[in-house]
């Protein structure tokens, strides 16, 4: 038997980034024991690159918005499709949660008066989202760092989880190792809270970090909870293009936000074109309209009576525009569209896009104030994950929780931008205080067994002891391919039966890969057990885009191009049965008669 550290907390929470670090915050205020496993660093969490701003309706710069307001953009945004109860409170909380973290020390961007300043995004009717520039995830973290340091969380740094364990239905810790050196550890708990973000690695172009290989799903989906909504990936209308090397980092939505205009290698604004029926109305209907917005936006008026402009169209709606620009041959050289806010002044363009000025100079020797970027769809969030009480953020699973990324439920089919990191802070909070909850009303702490330690440590050895395998290089570069062919922004019946069946190929060439040298700074050995989380959320996602026969928020299916009505009021869910995935359709808890009545109202849908 190897030997391996203990630790013993009431709460362990793993993952250590926005809504890792609030949980954490939350559940140690209570007086009980929190143990912060980060995969990386601490602070170097992927919540740093969330740079546009925190969706909160404070209505500091636009009166007119509320809290419903912001619930209806949520769910309409989704497609109806979101638990309406997670919606609710994210819209009720977020106003309160950002003050918070102005009282923890949060620097703001700030309006004339002082107050928190609120700039324009993606299907937001009002002026919402709370911003440090286009630094706003790095300020998040920061701020919560330093709160959470002081008071006292013991966090294991480059540590990954690898197995929940439990006592009969119940969670009682969690085992994995640390990543410098291999050496195992098991971690004893009350509770454990997964806030491990999101899937992106899944897919060659993609704007998320190298941690984001769904560990919180595959943690949670083989410790026994449901994984709901999976077929819902957002693409990101706008990543980096070119360089090779960068292609898929985020460009923020704040540039759209403060007027960049996107328009294809004919120098044609296409955008106009793309805008859904159904919300036309609530956008600019051509260039001389969407001037009036922009003047008033350049002038410094904070509120304008406006229609914003198509750019601001929700974000599936805007990354399957460029796609299909591209597709008809009419992007840019390296595969991409222009956004353009180089007609601006350029020390304004500056103070407000700090970070994306610095990211084209020093990575594409492109200077966006005098010329414009080339962006395209790149992979950034998964609006599926696992299945949570909306009030507790618990799982089926007695003393599993999750937050963040890695929960399901809250976004629906479509994610508005802002709303993430609004997302994290109410989120965490609530997991935090659900789960110091449960451990008050547990009574004797749950017991490990030595067996769950054996297969824990057996499961991370066989790498090394296969004389001939394969190296899990080779099959990450496999899934790539199938991921971006077969299960990509637009989808078809053949093409993910075919996707589905070389994930099938692929889950049997995982058993024979293999690890060389020691488990001393081995990132091959780190990608054997990476791989595995990886197709578990990949499998779910293509099963679950394969059910959905209809086209709904990100979810495109060229063969069922319209939304069916009659599938709007079911989840799809998948979790393990045996050694396959079992797939199911749960209905909607139905929304109660008083939030129905926020669809029927006429207000102005102006940003």
């Amino acid at each position: 038997m190897a030997n391996y550290e203990i630790h013993e907390h009431d709460i362990l929470v793993i993952g250590a980034g926005g809504a890792g670090l609030r949980a954490a915050i939350e559940a140690s205020a209570k007086g009980v024991s929190v143990g912060l496993v980060c995969k990386s660093l601490l602070g170097k969490a992927h919540t740093v690159m969330a740079e546009g701003g925190i969706a909160a309706a404070l209505a500091n710069v636009d009166s007119r918005d509320n809290w419903e307001v912001h619930f209806r953009d949520t769910m309409i945004g989704g497609k109806m499709l979101n638990n309406w109860r997670m919606a609710q409170i994210h819209a009720q909380e977020a106003p309160e949660c950002v003050r918070e973290l102005e009282q923890w020390g949060a620097v703001f961007d700030r309006t004339k008066e002082g107050k928190i300043l609120q700039r324009a995004f993606g299907g937001h009717t009002y002026k919402r989202l709370c911003h440090v520039g286009d630094r706003t995830g790095l300020e998040l973290i920061r701020t919560l760092q330093d709160k959470g340091v002081h008071q006292g969380i013991d966090v294991y740094m480059e540590c990954t989880v690898t197995k929940i364990l439990k006592d009969g239905d119940k969670v009682s810790g969690a085992f994995g190792y640390f990543r410098e050196d291999g050496r195992y550890v098991l971690f004893k708990a009350k509770a454990i809270i997964l806030a491990t973000g999101g899937v992106g690695r899944s897919y060659l172009v993609t704007s998320n970090s190298w941690e984001y290989t769904g560990d919180g799903h595959a943690l949670a989906y083989d410790a026994g909870a449901d994984l709901i909504d999976m077929e819902f990936v957002q693409f990101h209308p706008t990543g980096m293009v070119w360089p090779p090397g960068v292609r898929g980092i985020l460009v923020t939505e704040a540039v759209r936000g403060e007027g960049g205009i996107l328009r294809n290698s004919k120098g044609e604004r296409f955008m106009f074109k793309y805008l859904p029926e159904a919300t036309r109305a609530d956008y600019a209907a051509d260039e001389t309209e969407a001037k009036k917005w922009l003047e008033d936006t350049l002038s410094g008026r904070l509120k304008t009576e406006y229609k914003r402009p198509p750019e601001l169209s929700t974000r599936d709606n805007v990354a399957r525009a460029i796609y299909t620009e591209v597709k008809e041959g009419r992007g840019t050289e390296h595969g991409g569209v222009y956004l353009d806010i180089s007609y601006q002044n350029a020390e304004r363009v500056k103070k407000k896009l700090p970070s994306m000025y610095h990211q084209f100079k020093e990575l594409a020797d492109v200077d966006i104030t005098q010329t414009p970027m080339e962006v395209g769809p790149t992979m950034h969030y998964i609006m599926g994950g696992i299945r949570v009480n909306a009030d507790t953020a618990e799982t089926r699973v007695p003393g599993l929780f999750a937050a963040g990324e890695c929960s399901g439920g809250m976004h629906g089919s479509n994610r508005l931008g802002g709303n993430s990191l609004s997302d994290l802070i109410v989120f965490g909070r609530r997991a935090g205080r659900g789960a110091v909850d449960y451990t008050h009303k547990l009574g004797s702490a749950p017991q490990i067994s030595e067996s769950q330690i054996t297969e824990a440590i057996e499961e991370l050895e066989i790498p090394f002891k296969r004389q001939d395998g394969i190296n899990p290089n080779d099959l990450v570069k496999e899934l790539h391919t199938i991921m971006g062919t077969y299960v990509g922004i637009f989808r078809e019946e053949k093409d993910l039966q075919t996707g589905i069946e070389k994930l099938e190929e692929l889950k049997k060439k995982f058993k024979l890969v293999k690890a060389n040298g020691t488990k001393v700074f081995n990132p091959g050995w780190h990608l054997c057990r990476d791989l595995k989380n990886m197709l578990i959320s990949s499998e779910a996602i293509a099963r679950s885009a394969l059910s959905r026969k209809e086209s709904r928020g990100a979810h495109s299916r060229l063969d069922y191009p319209k939304t069916d009505d009659s599938l709007g009021n079911e989840n799809t869910s998948v979790s393990k049965d045996g050694e396959t995935m079992k797939l199911e359709k749960t209905p909607l808890n139905k929304m109660p008669d008083d939030l129905k009545e926020l669809f029927a109202k006429k207000e102005p849908a102006h940003a």
